[in-house]
């Protein structure tokens, strides 16, 4: 969830399971109501909270770094943009075709298996030089789409040395609205909830 929003949802935990205590443990904000319903709120970008257990402070510190990057790969496409804060600075949405399965058996097969190979290669050697690019300086870099299409991309020596944080983005090929939703993902506070 987005960070501003989760003033409104500690009101509502409040109002459904009864009055709420904070404090911070293992890096995430805990509460836990009067019902011994309980929640655990983690920073994005693989964050640890260590300030007070206070909802304003904790959303304080869930501010993206200055300077970060997105990067997402699906075989048919990718997606990569640098940013300083929450403002896009720079960006790219690519598409390289990649031919599909065929159900032809023997040589066939064998051949339309290299073509496909052949194309997925270059189609993330193309990934691999926009994000160089892009966003090849930048400290840390969150990734999303094919995990093994972006394990090709991240192999380049170009970007191997940039940290990944945050949780894997589970996304669709990469469009403009698709990047921009990873990006407001890639924010977001995550939440995890036990009822009593």
């Amino acid at each position: 969830m987005a960070p501003t929003r989760l003033p409104r949802w500690i009101e509502n935990f409040t109002a459904r399971h009864g009055a709420c205590s904070l404090r911070v443990a293992d890096g995430s904000l805990l509460g836990e109501a009067a019902d011994t319903s309980t929640f655990s709120a983690s920073l994005p970008f693989s964050g640890s909270y260590s300030g007070p257990a206070e909802v304003g402070s904790f959303v304080a510190a869930c501010a993206p770094p200055d300077d970060w990057g997105v990067l997402l790969v699906r075989k048919g496409g990718f997606a990569v943009a640098r940013l300083a804060g929450e403002l896009m600075e720079e960006s790219k949405v690519g598409q390289r075709h990649v031919q599909g399965r065929t159900k032809a058996g023997g040589q066939s097969q064998q051949r339309f298996a290299r073509r496909r190979g052949n194309q997925a290669r270059i189609a993330f050697e193309a990934a691999a030089d926009h994000a160089a690019r892009i966003a090849g300086s930048v400290p840390v870099l969150v990734v999303g789409g094919d995990q093994v299409a972006v394990t090709e991309v991240l192999n380049d020596p170009r970007l191997s040395r940039i940290p990944v944080v945050g949780e894997f983005l589970t996304v669709p090929d990469p469009r403009r609205a698709v990047l921009e939703a990873a990006i407001a993902e890639a924010c977001a506070v995550t939440i995890s909830v036990t009822n009593a």
